[in-house]
């Protein structure tokens, strides 16, 4: 199974294009959205490409091979304006070779996770990252729209043996094998 990471969008349509092209282009079979869909939040200016239509759009004709989580910018009602599921908190993507567990990230992350041997993918921070603490991976696909600490948009690919983090210019940011 290849599975595509996204997070934080924010109601940004910029980059959805793109990631739409990647996600046919290497085949994923299922677009995982880590949260944070259509509110900028209330720290971030109104940028250019702000457009909360457009990203229901995009996540309405992905819905069939979508998993959405909720983040902690996502309201009630974006959920129930929503034409496809949204997860709250926490929830697990079994495959072949391992369990993954998928969240937003602003209650369970690399400071607040108690299972060992396990692999822990979110976003809230918009920096994307894999790192492997004791017995434990922890993922970031950073954000596809608000960056932080300099880096560009980017996306995280993951298949049976690796994790791959991509920036939206394609070039590999960080690449892990996956015991």
């Amino acid at each position: 199974m290849k599975l595509m990471f996204i997070s934080d969008i924010h109601g940004i349509k910029t980059n959805l294009a793109k990631i739409k092209e990647r996600f046919e282009e290497l085949n994923c079979d299922k677009l995982v959205v880590l949260g944070d869909l259509y509110y900028i939040g209330p720290r971030n200016k109104m940028i250019e490409g702000y457009d909360i239509k457009e990203v229901e759009t995009f996540l309405e004709s992905m819905k069939d091979k979508l998993i959405c989580m909720k983040g902690n910018c996502d309201s009630e009602v974006d959920v129930m304006i929503s034409n496809f599921p949204i997860i709250n908190e926490l929830s697990l993507i079994m495959t072949e070779n391992h369990d993954l567990y998928i969240t937003h990230g602003h209650i369970y992350n690399e400071s607040n996770w108690s299972k060992e041997n396990s692999i822990l993918i979110y976003g809230h921070f918009h920096v994307p990252f894999i790192k492997k603490i004791e017995t434990n991976y922890y993922m970031n696909p950073g954000s596809i729209s608000l960056p932080k600490e300099g880096n560009e948009p980017s996306y995280l690919i993951v298949e049976e043996k690796k994790a791959t983090i991509y920036d939206i210019k394609d070039n590999i940011i960080q690449e892990e094998s996956l015991n």
